[in-house]
């Protein structure tokens, strides 16, 4: 099996990085976002009960709102319910999402599936002959 890796680091390497190290890894995008804002208020609250349920002191799911958020190495290996608008969609973090934002897995739009068209569906429908 081949071994993980990000931008040529391990996951044990990545996740003994600081911050600012993993930072310097990550396309522009993400790393503008967090090194030049940081992370909101929201997005620590999310990134302190990550921590606490690996810790095992979180027993609860781990629900949010926080699509937004960039997956950090720390996270691999937690399951995030993120709204997708209406409800709250599973996303298991594995370490081929590091440096997505959450919001990626969690998809807002469903395929649309027609009807059959029938009696009434259109104007047009009123004349058709009935058999």
């Amino acid at each position: 099996m081949r071994q993980f890796t990000y931008r040529g680091y391990m996951l044990e390497q990545l996740k003994s990085m600081s911050m600012d190290e993993f930072i310097e890894l990550l396309p522009s995008r993400q790393r503008r976002s967090l090194s030049k804002r940081g992370l909101t208020p929201q997005q620590r609250k999310l990134l302190e009960k990550v921590r606490k349920a690996l810790r095992g002191e979180w027993t609860k799911p781990i629900r949010t709102h926080v699509r937004d958020m960039i997956i950090l190495p720390e996270m691999v290996g937690v399951r995030i319910y993120v709204h997708n608008g209406k409800d709250f969609v599973p996303v298991d973090i594995t370490p081929e999402m590091i440096g997505h934002y959450l919001g990626e897995f969690a998809i807002t739009n469903k395929k649309v599936e027609h009807g059959a068209p029938g009696i009434g569906a259109s104007r047009s429908s009123m004349y058709v002959p009935l058999k």
